[in-house]
């Protein structure tokens, strides 16, 4: 399996200072602050990069558990957001899904989300977040 390597560059003081960074796929480089990380300025913060990296494989997981219990998805939309609590702590993560799904019961559905909530690498690597939450729901249109 490969390795992902992504690189950040810190200047400066906590509130003055300024960082950069950059994935190895370069699809994305871009600054983060103080500011963008505790405000709402321009710019990414580690939580934003979290959320974006928590919904992509949790989107993948449950895509690979639908297909091998014969479903074809045909649309996953997948949220999630990070809340910042004091400490710096990460203190929640809420989950959201709109799920396409032709044929699909809405129990089977939600016991799959389930397990791909549970089971996908960033849910596990992300374990000592106090509270994971998922919302998910079956859309037919």
């Amino acid at each position: 399996m490969p390795v992902r390597t992504s690189e950040a560059v810190w200047q400066g003081t906590l509130k003055e200072g300024k960082g950069h960074l950059k994935l190895q796929s370069g699809v994305y480089e871009g600054p983060y602050t103080h500011a963008s990380r505790f405000e709402n300025a321009p710019g990414t913060n580690p939580e934003e990069l979290i959320g974006a990296a928590h919904a992509g494989c949790f989107a993948m997981f449950l895509s690979a558990l639908l297909t091998n219990n014969g479903f074809t998805p045909e649309r996953l939309h997948a949220r999630s957001s990070v809340h910042l609590g004091e400490g710096p702590t990460i203190t929640k993560i809420e989950l959201r899904l709109e799920a396409k799904v032709p044929g699909l019961s809405e129990e089977k559905f939600q016991e799959l989300a389930q397990q791909a909530k549970a089971k996908c690498p960033v849910s596990k690597a992300l374990a000592a977040v106090p509270e994971i939450t998922l919302e998910a729901r079956l859309v037919y249109a």
